[in-house]
């Protein structure tokens, strides 16, 4: 489990990662809230929580916030 700098969460296989800690991630599902937008005197809309399946992606280790093992 991967938390990165845009307030989204990824969990995935960790295949490689360098120094700058870059990673190579397979089979990452990726989880983010979104705030639904509202009309000017409209209720507060209630946050959605969004996620999406991604088999490969490079993870630039700049965005990397806190890597934690995942529990068996």
């Amino acid at each position: 489990m991967m938390s990165v700098k845009n307030n989204t969460q990824l969990l995935g296989r960790v295949r490689a990662f360098d120094r700058h800690c870059n990673m190579v991630l397979e089979n990452v599902r990726e989880m983010w809230t979104e705030l639904p937008k509202t009309g000017k005197g409209k209720k507060k809309a209630l946050p959605v929580n969004k996620d999406r399946f991604i088999s490969k992606m490079f993870l630039r280790g700049d965005s990397v916030i806190i890597v934690l093992r995942n529990p068996k």
